[in-house]
């Protein structure tokens, strides 16, 4: 008999175990993105054009990406988006938030313990008691404990857990790429705004010229050799350049005050002094395009709800079959406090229930079927966010080798425009032409100038762009685990992961 019962414990804990271990989400693999071999906008500096993209074997972008530029004031100024914008503060607070959520789900695996001390002081009615003659002061005390747990043997509670744990690492990955954007803009703004310091140089030399221009015309109109109308249009021409020299004042303050918003500021306490502009971008380390996929937190975040999206399959699945739930109960009860804790006050009760829905009137059905099409739209923006990202790349990489290389046309077109003014000059001096020719030539050459400054903003915030669509150094290895997600963090709101670093 007792090998029976042996037995008989044996087939019990056997079908126990296999049914802890029947999962009924499907198998996990991240799904495949069309991914080319290598890049397209990417011949390095074949064509002449002084840009030469990095090798997959330079070192990688760190978190520090913008110490790349070499540039002091964006090295500051970069160094307190993470401290000070709030929009970051937002991602990190929606990440604990989800972090919680883990530590909830976690919660359902453990047994659930409560107790409910009371006390009853009741007197029931003389005429409408159902025990004759019971009519006086009754006390009653209670000191019960009540167990439940529910053993998870279709997994629906693991998988709710994969299901928090890969959404906190979405949210995780979402800090990374809200910082790393906010950074990017940070860095367009300040190459926008000593874009802006340059064009001011710029128009002020060419006053300079102009006001010169001025005082020969004055001459020579006062000796007879020039007209009143060489001297007036001389006037009108450092007055329109003076005027655009003021307007560019709009633009440096908007760039500067987008910048102390950036870095969780009020403009008024920024002010960022006059400086020059190094229009030469470093090179940049992209690496091959089957690394893009490792290197990019928004496509990372995108990949861990996939796998949140497939832990749900599990659960709404996992409604088919029953539940069993194991109760108990127990404490001491009296009417009598001085009895309260005694022996035979005790009382208690213990057994399992099992659940399991019949009919539904097709319920589970539409939530596997939602659970399904939640999957299958994750997988679908998953890779069109991929396309995307390697569209980012080509783009930047094709900006930046043709932009490179309109700098230098545009450099020697400046070359040819100081050359036309100079001849214009001299034939204006010897009296050949009129100033109109000289005003032609230095309007050419003022435009070409500013079209170069124009093209080299351009080529620093593609190179920043670049510098976003390959991820800014940021490494997956950086997104939380379940010890990282279920540990308690050492003060409230001190929980930013690892990304954020």
């Amino acid at each position: 008999m007792i090998v029976n019962n042996n037995k008989l414990l044996y087939i019990a804990a056997t079908g126990l175990l296999l049914l802890c271990g029947c999962n009924p989400a499907p198998k996990y693999a991240r799904p495949p993105a069309p991914t080319p071999t290598a890049y397209k906008e990417a011949p390095g500096d074949k064509e002449g054009t002084g840009w030469k993209l990095a090798q997959p074997g330079d070192d990688k972008l760190r978190g520090k990406w913008w110490e790349i530029y070499n540039d002091p004031q964006l090295n500051a100024l970069e160094a307190q988006v993470a401290i000070s914008n709030q929009s970051i503060k937002v991602a990190e607070a929606n990440f604990r938030a989800a972090r919680a959520l883990v530590v909830s789900a976690r919660s359902a695996l453990y047994p659930t313990i409560g107790a409910t001390p009371a006390y009853t002081n009741s007197r029931g009615s003389g005429t409408t008691s159902h025990i004759p003659g019971v009519t006086g002061v009754v006390n009653e005390y209670a000191l019960p404990f009540d167990v439940s747990y529910t053993p998870d043997f279709w997994h629906r509670i693991r998988n709710t857990i994969d299901e928090e744990v890969f959404s906190a690492q979405a949210s995780a990955a979402d800090i990374a790429t809200a910082l790393l954007t906010t950074q990017a803009d940070l860095a367009t703004d300040y190459f926008e705004l000593r874009a802006t310091d340059m064009q001011r140089k710029i128009l002020d030399d060419t006053m300079v010229n102009y006001r010169q221009n001025v005082d020969l015309t004055t001459t020579l109109y006062k000796t007879g050799i020039d007209s009143e109308q060489d001297l007036v249009q001389a006037q009108n021409q450092l007055d329109t350049a003076t005027a655009q020299a003021t307007d560019l004042g709009v633009a440096r303050a908007q760039y500067e005050h987008a910048i102390a918003t950036l870095i969780g500021k009020p403009p008024a306490e920024l002010t960022i002094a006059v400086s020059t502009f190094n229009p030469t971008p470093p090179p940049v380390p992209v690496g091959l395009p089957s690394t893009l996929l490792e290197r990019r937190p928004d496509v990372a975040a995108l990949e861990r709800t996939i796998a949140a999206a497939n832990a749900n399959i599990g659960i709404a699945r996992a409604a088919y079959y029953p539940t069993l739930t194991l109760s108990a109960s127990g404490g001491l009860e009296s009417s009598s406090f001085t009895k309260w804790f005694t022996w035979p006050s005790r009382f208690w009760s213990v057994g399992p229930s099992l659940s399991q829905t019949l009919f539904d009137g097709g319920a589970r059905r539409g939530q596997n079927e939602q659970a399904q099409a939640q999957y299958d739209a994750a997988v679908a923006n998953y890779r069109q966010t991929v396309l995307t990202s390697f569209q980012a790349v080509e783009d930047q990489l094709a900006a930046l080798r043709i932009l490179s290389q309109e700098i230098v046309e545009q450099q020697t077109a400046i070359n040819s425009s100081q050359r036309y003014l100079d001849l214009a000059m001299i034939r204006y001096k010897t009296g050949v032409d009129s100033y109109l020719n000289v005003i032609t030539a230095q309007n050419s050459l003022l435009s070409n100038r500013e079209s170069q400054v124009s093209s080299e903003v351009r080529l620093m915030s593609a190179s920043v762009s670049l510098v976003m669509a390959v991820g800014g150094g940021w490494d997956p290895a950086s997104l939380p685990q379940m010890k990282d997600l279920i540990a308690k963090p050492a003060k409230a709101g001190g929980a930013t992961p690892n990304s954020t670093n």
